[in-house]
């Protein structure tokens, strides 16, 4: 059922969504803004806000973010429908009518959700009974007990082409429903009957973000084909949208579970079963654009967790290009590899499986090493032209990121690094080397490594990313640009002043770069906040240790102009010195190694990079230095 906009806004304008926000979470008024314990997460420090004003509600935790309307739904479990009617009666609006097409619509929708319901009972029943047998066997050959198979309403499909038919006809229920609801095939040629989908096999429902059946998995029994079989799209299910445990999954977000993809239905029954309970699985397909936007309103870094054979490793490229073009600030994949031949399921079996698999997750691989290692592992570097093929793939791979901010960080990891790497290079000492400076050799698989072992590409990563080291110039560039937000920070007056100029800017440490948008954001949402609500804030929002970084005695002690004391000009003029300063640093390291490659290369073509580098230099200063005209 949909509503005219016209109605939704002036819905959202009558409800005061902190006082919706507030029957449910207690919350304290900071500036423009509340704050308090997010009831999406289990938390200690508040990270939860809402924005009155701006009409959302938004946690730094989890990530959870929307309206008043997505509000009641996901802490009530209501419909949008549901939601929408709860609201206005509150305020005493008259909720529109439906049309007619609509209303068929949803009644259809509601009809077929009963279907669903009576299939996945038949098929527990089935189960149970002496025509399942061989299905309980395997469940029971794969160590499930009573409870998992009942918590995950497993079932059996009887070998019989009429058995789920005749068992809902008996329920009234009609054969056109059952058809489109995917679980009967209608025969093209007329006048044959329709028959069950799923035959002789043991079945996984699947269930929407409420807990709805949609659709099924079926594993056959035996060596038929194929040995999987989903439901096809119906008007409930988009098989490249919903995720297998995704509902248990948002139920275990909310107490900081880590997300983990894995390939099967039964690699996410074990690892729910040994105490992970946020593992999903894609049905059946590579892991699509929807189902990562799924993912990220769960965890901020979902971790995917794939075979170490050449497949995974494909499974992992496709999974990268695809999340890429919809990176966005603070949402990411994570990677990680098992051992050959071992799966969840297997390894959970294991005498130590729990910590096995702990220590996996542990060590996940970031996209952006990934991507790195993608490029880098299949390209040479031992000539000119080979440097810059693998220079242009690796800016032809980032120009696909749409957020300006994240792409513009990625470039910057990138240029460092491919500096490093050909700077290590210089020479031909390594001609022979692939193009890596952690020297994994080009094996034939182009990924480097030996196979079945934890190789360079998908080697473990730690918190910061393996390799990706600042040039010299770094440190002068840190204590520049914590400088520039430590006065800002103790000074926010400054704001309006120097706010804009510091927007297009980007910090060479990710760290402070993500401190920077975080103060940036605090002063436009509420330019009247102080420096101590500021410093609060950032905290609570799990910035303090990049805050003790930036209020060190020894960052002071470069730059008394930024403590809180100093008068509002002065600060004002030794912001503007040092901001100066780290831009030309900024132009003078990205120069400098415009000329070491020319200097390597002196074709037409390298001449023209470098001509195009130096008037992008110049752009940049002009657009930077113009503000503060």
């Amino acid at each position: 059922m949909s509503f005219p906009q016209s109605f939704l806004d002036d819905l959202r304008a009558r409800v005061g969504l902190a006082d919706v926000v507030g029957t449910s979470v207690k919350l304290i008024k900071r500036g423009r803004e509340y704050s308090g314990l997010c009831p999406f997460h289990s938390e200690k420090s508040p990270s939860f806000t809402v924005n009155e004003q701006k009409g959302f509600y938004h946690c730094f935790g989890c990530g959870a973010h929307g309206d008043v309307i997505s509000f009641v739904m996901n802490t009530r479990g209501l419909t949008f429908v549901e939601a929408v009617e709860v609201l206005a009666n509150q305020v005493g609006m008259d909720v529109p009518k439906p049309s007619r097409e609509a209303q068929e619509r949803e009644q259809k929708a509601k009809t077929l959700y009963e279907v669903m319901e009576a299939a996945c009972a038949f098929f527990e029943r089935m189960l149970r009974m002496p025509e399942g047998k061989e299905g309980l066997d395997y469940f029971r050959q794969r160590g499930l007990d009573d409870k998992t198979i009942s918590d995950f309403r497993l079932g059996y499909a009887p070998d019989n082409r009429g058995a789920l038919k005749a068992a809902l006809k008996r329920e009234e229920i009609d054969e056109k429903l059952m058809i489109e609801a995917g679980l009967l095939i209608d025969p093209e040629e007329g006048g044959r009957q329709s028959y069950d989908r799923f035959r002789g096999r043991v079945m996984f429902p699947i269930l929407d973000r409420r807990g709805r059946v949609v659709a099924f998995g079926g594993r056959v029994m035996g060596d038929g084909k194929p040995k999987y079989l989903n439901s096809p799209d119906t008007p409930l299910f988009h098989k490249g949208r919903l995720l297998y445990g995704l509902p248990q999954a948002r139920e275990a977000s909310r107490q900081d579970a880590p997300i983990i993809v894995t390939e099967g239905y039964m690699d996410v029954i074990a690892l729910h079963r040994a105490g992970f309970r946020g593992a999903v699985a894609p049905l059946g397909t590579a892991v699509t654009e929807e189902q990562i936007g799924e993912l990220w309103k769960m965890t901020n870094e979902p971790i995917l967790c794939l075979d170490g054979d050449d497949a995974g490793k494909r499974a992992a490229v496709r999974a990268a290009e695809r999340a890429l073009p919809i990176l966005r600030p603070g949402k990411s994949l994570l990677f990680s590899i098992l051992p050959e031949g071992e799966d969840p399921d297997s390894l959970m079996a294991a005498p130590d499986g729990f910590n096995s698999f702990r220590k996996i997750i542990e060590h996940a691989v970031p996209l952006a090493e990934l991507v790195w290692r993608m490029d880098v592992g299949a390209h040479k570097i031992d000539t000119p032209e080979r440097r810059a093929a693998l220079e242009a793939t690796i800016n032809q791979r980032v120009s696909v990121i749409a957020d300006e901010a994240v792409r513009s960080q990625y470039n910057a990891v990138f240029r460092d690094r491919i500096w490093k790497l050909f700077k290590g290079d210089r020479g031909g000492k390594a001609a022979n080397r692939s193009g890596n400076s952690g020297g994994f050799q080009n094996k034939k698989s182009g990924w480097g490594g030996k196979r079945g072992k934890n190789d360079h590409f998908w080697g473990p990563a730690g918190k910061a990313v393996p390799g990706m080291s600042r040039p010299p110039m770094q440190k002068k560039r840190d204590l520049q640009d914590s400088i520039l937000l430590l006065t800002l920070i103790n000074h926010p007056a400054l704001h309006d002043e120097i706010g804009e100029q510091l927007g297009i800017y980007s910090c060479a440490d990710s760290a402070l770069d993500n401190l920077r948008r975080a103060v940036l954001k605090l002063l436009d949402d509420d330019p009247g906040l102080d420096c101590e609500t500021i410093k609060a804030q950032l905290e609570r929002d799990g910035l303090s240790e990049t805050v003790l970084r930036v209020v060190s005695a020894d960052v002071i002690a470069h730059a008394a102009f930024a403590k809180p004391e100093t008068p509002l000009e002065r600060a004002l003029t030794g912001w503007k010195q040092v901001f100066s300063m780290a831009v030309s640093s900024l132009e003078d390291e990205e120069a400098k190694y415009a000329v070491r490659q020319l200097a390597a290369d002196t074709s037409e073509e390298e001449w023209e990079r470098f001509s195009h580098r130096r008037e992008d230099l110049a752009r940049r200063r002009e657009k930077v230095f113009k503000l503060d005209d």
